[in-house]
């Protein structure tokens, strides 16, 4: 007797079976760009490196940190994060306190003595780096990895540039910075103190090196011209801060105005106040929302006692005192004079008006281009001299460590390329996860834990550090507040919820498949991802 049609083929090819045959959407695992990736300018995986922190596997979580930027405790410490004003948790309650966690991998790794590992491979190339601050160290680690040898002459007395000579002690330790430095020197980076390069051309050929970069810092001060009296006492905020690396510190008197808006003339400030100063006031010929100094400096100086004249420019300089205009802002934001002066007591008047780069050791290079005092360089960093690099101040750019350091990766990564005769091919373009993606019902309320600050009292006479640093324990509670956007961390929802039971589990660390054959296409699974990590796409068409 002949069996019925239906159970006449062979097993599993019935279509009762093989339902994948009714879907018009299937879905698909995705690894879209965490937006505090994307915000980072020295290019960090920052997702990457938290998925092993909340693990509690900080070596790992660190050593996957310094593949992008060897110096996680200085970052902690000085970084404005811009990844946390990117993060979508931003939007749920609080932004992951990112820049918290990062310190505290740094400081782990320096009390715990993690090293980095030595390359395995030797290139036989030489690169020459000039100037030893964050931009130059970072290519050098960066080039060393890479296994290149690396020289850096610096012509200052001491390494890390404007981390050591422009950033007061009570934000950065110098006991933090130099750890940070000596392991870069531990891989074999060669560093030469003072050994300025005063011809880039000589010193690469005089030295052998097959390609150069530049990262000179901007250590040189504008200056303004105001009509002074011939005792009145006017410095600028570049010498003050690197004369506070010596024995002898600067004796600015009771009374110190800064001049400038930036964060140079706000760390000046503050560092009058430590020096003894009973008044410190900045000038500053434009509002607050205007005033490009980092807004979390300006206050915290406010709250340590210095004043800020808003819509005010110094109009001449005598002994003991100031005169200050006050002005207007016209329709286009310009400063305008009203005629209205003031009269304001002064020992001392500091110059924060901004830096310049000595740009002397490339005068005559064939094709290097500078444009209003700094070099124009490609994509890849390369200047218009070949073999010839730069990047930090040197080049069109915010000047800051983050962006330096961001600069020194990308231009080693370029030099090695060119180095080899090749192309440095960047990361392909991902989607970027947005918030509107996450499924933020899986998430608990976690507010974000803040880093203790020093009382005001030591704040105000005193160097010690302002901010705290999180300890194990508020750490790891820290980055378990992250969303993991746009990318699986194996919560195994799409696998519970699966009503076809088409979600394959991989293993630990390989994540998930979908089998096809089975799964329907009903969307349960994209709809119930915490993190947005599966999207839906249309069933392709059948050949």
């Amino acid at each position: 007797m002949d069996k019925p049609f239906a159970i006449t083929l062979d097993v599993g090819s019935s279509l009762a079976n093989k339902t994948g045959s009714w879907r018009t959407l299937r879905p698909v695992y995705v690894k879209n760009l965490a937006p505090c990736n994307h915000a980072c300018p020295a290019g960090e995986d920052t997702q990457g490196w938290l998925f092993h922190a909340e693990s509690g596997h900080y070596e790992q979580a660190w050593r996957t940190l310094v593949q992008d930027n060897p110096f996680p405790a200085v970052m902690g410490r000085v970084c404005y994060h811009p990844c946390e004003g990117a993060c979508n948790r931003g939007k749920l309650d609080a932004a992951v306190g990112i820049n918290s966690v990062e310190r505290f991998l740094g400081d782990e790794a320096i009390r715990r003595g993690w090293q980095f590992d030595l390359p395995e491979v030797r290139s036989g190339k030489r690169v020459l780096v000039v100037g030893a601050g964050p931009s130059g160290l970072a290519a050098a680690y960066h080039l060393r990895r890479l296994g290149h040898s690396v020289t850096i002459r610096e012509a200052g007395p001491a390494a890390g540039g404007m981390m050591r000579f422009g950033i007061p002690k009570y934000r950065l330790p110098r006991e933090v910075l130099d750890a940070e430095i000596a392991r870069i020197a531990a891989m074999g980076v060669r560093i030469e103190l003072g050994a300025g390069v005063h011809n880039i051309l000589d010193a690469m050929k005089d030295g052998g090196f097959d390609a150069s970069f530049l990262a000179v810092g901007a250590h040189r001060a504008r200056r303004a011209a105001i009509p002074a009296g011939e005792t009145s006492r006017i410095l600028d905020a570049v010498t003050v801060l690197r004369g506070m690396e010596g024995e002898e510190k600067p004796q600015l008197g009771r009374r110190v105005v800064v001049y400038g808006g930036g964060n140079t003339a706000i760390d000046m400030a503050r560092t009058a106040k430590r020096l003894g100063a009973d008044e410190t006031i900045i000038v500053y010929r434009r509002t607050r929302a205007q005033m490009p100094a980092h807004d979390l400096e300006l206050e915290e100086a406010m709250q340590e006692g210095v004043i800020v004249k808003w819509l005010s420019v110094i109009s001449e300089v005598g002994e003991g005192e100031i005169k200050v205009e006050k002005v207007e802002l016209d329709s286009e934001g310009h400063p305008v004079p009203t005629g209205e002066f003031e009269t304001l007591a002064a020992d001392t008047v500091v110059l924060a008006l901004g830096q310049e780069v000595d740009l002397s050791l490339i005068e005559g290079v064939p094709g290097l281009v500078c444009t209003n005092g700094v070099v124009e360089v490609g994509p890849n960093m390369m200047t218009g001299h070949p073999g010839i690099f730069a990047g930090g101040d040197m080049v069109p750019s915010e000047r800051t460590v983050t962006v330096a350091i961001g600069h020194g990766k990308l231009a080693a990564r370029n030099i090695d390329a060119w180095l080899r005769g090749a192309v440095h091919e960047g990361e392909s373009e991902r989607e970027l996860a947005s918030f509107e993606r996450l499924n933020t019902w899986y998430y608990s309320d976690a507010p974000k834990t803040l880093r203790p600050i020093l009382d005001m009292a030591r704040r105000q006479t005193s160097f010690d550090e302002v901010q705290g640093g999180l300890d194990e324990k508020t750490a790891l509670f820290e980055a378990r507040r992250c969303l993991s956007c746009g990318n699986c961390f194996e919560c195994d929802n799409c696998y519970g919820v699966c009503p076809d039971n088409a979600v394959i589990k991989l293993g630990a660390g390989l994540k998930y498949a979908f089998n096809y054959d089975y799964c329907k296409g009903c969307g349960v699974c994209a709809e119930e991802c915490p993190c947005g990590a599966i999207t839906m796409v249309p069933e392709p068409e059948k050949a």
